[in-house]
């Protein structure tokens, strides 16, 4: 039986939480090393096995956008457990494929069940810590980040003694363990039920949350900085592994260093945000991300070595960490009854968005670090702007 919202323990709940939502960085970053090998395998080349992750962030985001409102009108726990196990027989099925358009397919698919998991993650924090929900989004971060941290690490490893295939068939086992313990400890929150079905369903849950003004400055602060974050995630195999020549076991040790940028982050907003506030912090956040984002283009230009990238870049890692957490929850603090379509609007833009990048870096030829630095810089200038017309307007709106 499912624990009661009165009686959770939150020592096991936001690992548990953390835990869910790092299926997703397991799942894109566990194979970054193995693509050239599965492209070998798969007679195929390095750019099409690439396009496999733009693929995933595509599906994933169809999926946040489908499995939104579903979770507001099912109950959270329910759709937890039916996205896990789709996602752990679709990994299945990836360890065993020898095609990369079925590999394409199968990425797409496993994608968009991992989505139902991981959307309901943001409406319990919500519920579980009100208006410190910035606190307790860092606190599920900062440890879902152990995933990213050792993921590629991982996957080295495994290329170490075995085949490709085992780190799909180590998925499905991570999400068929998550599932047990979803059974046996995950809460379910109040759902408030609407009395429309079907796509009215799906049109009016979203039409509350894009219709709130003061809700764009956010989405679209949370949307910019995770197209930065992937513009980091889908360039790092090229700017590491091909253009500074390094090895897949420093690959792991560099990847992780901006990794723990990133939980440090995190850690920071957990300490502060309860007294400055999420409006605030992200502010300070930007200050620090367009001063480090300034620094990644200046070395990139003037094609410094490889420490001086990986130095620019874990500065500008953390602050994407603080502005995504503050404007993730700023905007869950003005939707009670609707966390689940919130979170589908924030994965929906988060991951379509990063799925792009790959095609914006394939038509730049991408021949150094310059162009994913640029796009990260530009990232972070266009959250300036969207949060400066907010400010903006805020003031005027007091004003009056």
């Amino acid at each position: 039986m499912p624990a009661s919202a009165s009686s959770f323990n939150t020592r096991i709940l936001l690992p548990l939480l953390a835990s869910i939502v790092a299926i997703t960085p397991l799942a894109i970053d566990m194979y970054l090393p193995a693509m050239l090998v599965i492209a070998g395998d798969l007679q195929t080349s390095m750019p099409n096995v690439q396009i496999s992750l733009s693929i995933y962030l595509a599906g994933y985001a169809l999926g946040m956008l489908f499995f939104g409102p579903i979770a507001d009108q099912i109950g959270r726990r329910k759709l937890a457990k039916i996205g896990l196990t789709l996602f752990g027989i679709t990994s299945l099925a990836l360890a065993f494929t020898t095609d990369i358009y079925a590999f394409w397919v199968l990425r797409t698919v496993q994608a968009f069940t991992g989505a139902a998991a991981t959307v309901v993650v943001p409406g319990i924090i919500r519920h579980i810590y009100q208006k410190n929900t910035a606190k307790g989004m860092s606190y599920v971060s900062m440890i879902m980040m152990v995933a990213p941290l050792l993921a590629p690490s991982i996957g080295s490893l495994i290329l170490g003694f075995s085949v490709w295939s085992t780190i799909f068939l180590i998925l499905a086992a991570y999400s068929f363990i998550i599932l047990a313990f979803v059974h046996v400890y995950l809460i379910d929150i109040p759902i408030f039920k609407n009395d429309l079905k079907g796509l009215p369903l799906f049109f009016n849950s979203y039409k509350i949350i894009l219709s709130n003004k003061d809700a764009r400055a956010d989405i679209l602060s949370s949307m910019f900085v995770s197209f930065g974050f992937f513009c980091f995630l889908t360039s790092v195999p090229f700017v590491y592994l091909d253009l500074f020549k390094v090895s897949e076991q420093l690959f792991g040790i560099l990847f992780a260093f901006n990794v723990i940028a990133l939980m440090f982050g995190n850690f920071l907003n957990t300490r502060i945000v309860p007294r400055i506030g999420s409006r605030k912090m992200l502010y300070y956040g930007l200050i620090f991300g367009l001063l480090s984002g300034a620094a990644l283009l200046t070395f990139s230009v003037m094609q410094l070595s490889l420490y001086f990238i990986v130095g620019a870049i874990a500065p500008l890692m953390m602050s994407l960490g603080i502005i995504a957490s503050n404007a993730d929850s700023l905007i869950l603090m003005k939707f009670e009854a609707n966390t689940g379509t919130a979170t589908a609007v924030i994965g929906t833009l988060r991951f379509g968005s990063g799925a792009l990048v790959g095609p914006l870096l394939a038509i730049l030829h991408a021949k150094s670090a310059v162009p994913f630095s640029s796009l990260m810089f530009g990232a972070v200038i266009l959250t300036v702007l969207v949060q400066l017309v907010h400010y903006l307007n805020s003031k005027k709106n007091a004003s009056n």
